[in-house]
């Protein structure tokens, strides 16, 4: 375990910061669905202790991807710490306030009944600005300079980071129709039109971690960087097929599991292509050298 010893290590105070509350959101996460499923409360609806689950356990797992994805950017470090940041702080803030409401026994978002509860709705709004504008600013980095020295490695970074801005800006969208529905008079209107793009923001959200981390397991196979950046086109392009098939599905009002036969089939064939590949870079590490070498000769990829 060597590489990933290194990477504990050689982390910078920003991206230790990043990893150590990612886990703290992820634990808040667990501790929250432990609570759920102990008191037999509902899975469903704007009130549901689900929310504070999903909260915790995605922004727990984003925020640590982000930081460990971007850290093999050749980017000012000024600048990274100021990105990564904002975005470590906009995570807490999101997740504390939807935990709160929660609690509360209030929804989180598109409440707008006290003055109080609309301040929580449009902090949540503006952290999800906040997001938004960290993300292009590492995506935009990632494709300015020059960053790891392994193309394979290079373009599963900016293609997670460009799919993660389509889960992002599809986040906003809910916000902005919900927000729409709900000063409109209709707040159930809010949250069915909303979470009628779900599918898509969660499936777009975690392209971060599973792209880079095919790419970073290919580089403990004794493959040429050829085979390597096959592998990873591969997965780029079921992740993104996968994406624009959920997608459609999302912003026509079909459920992924009600999609006519040759859609689902179409989804269900990019998943498994997607898990392939990383069963097969998995397939690739020998014993011998399974998380003790690099390739390349060094461990963060620079």
């Amino acid at each position: 375990m060597n590489a990933l010893t290194r990477i504990r290590h050689e982390s910078r105070r920003a991206e230790r910061i990043a990893y150590a509350v990612g886990a703290a959101l992820f634990l808040s996460g667990t501790v929250h669905a432990i609570v759920l499923v102990a008191t037999g409360g509902s899975w469903l609806g704007p009130l549901s202790m689900r929310k504070a689950v999903t909260f915790g356990l995605s922004f727990g797992l984003t925020l640590a991807s982000v930081a460990w994805a971007t850290s093999f950017l050749t980017i000012r470090p000024g600048l990274r710490n100021v990105l990564l940041g904002a975005f470590t702080a906009a995570s807490v803030v999101e997740v504390a306030l939807v935990s709160m409401q929660v609690w509360r026994g209030v929804p989180s978002h598109f409440n707008f009944e006290t003055p109080f509860d609309n301040t929580v709705s449009m902090t949540l709004a503006a952290g999800g600005g906040v997001i938004i504008l960290t993300v292009i600013g590492f995506t935009a980095a990632a494709l300015v300079e020059p960053g790891p020295a392994a193309p394979s490695l290079r373009l599963a970074i900016r293609a997670g980071l460009v799919v993660l801005l389509v889960a992002l800006a599809t986040g906003a969208v809910m916000i902005g129709r919900g927000v729409a529905a709900a000063r409109g008079g209709d707040p159930q209107l809010a949250y069915t039109t909303a979470g009628a793009l779900k599918p898509l923001h969660a499936v777009a959200m975690h392209a971060i971690l599973v792209l880079p981390a095919i790419a970073w397991l290919l580089r403990f196979t004794r493959w040429p960087e050829a085979h390597r950046m096959r592998v990873v086109v591969a997965a780029v392009v079921s992740d993104a097929v996968l994406t624009a098939v959920i997608g459609a599905e999302s912003f026509t009002g079909v459920s992924p599991l009600a999609a006519p036969l040759p859609v689902l089939a179409l989804s269900v064939l990019a998943t498994a292509a997607l898990a392939g590949t990383g069963i097969y870079a998995l397939s690739g590490i020998e014993p011998a050298v399974r998380f003790a070498r690099v390739p390349d000769g060094k461990a963060r990829g620079r």
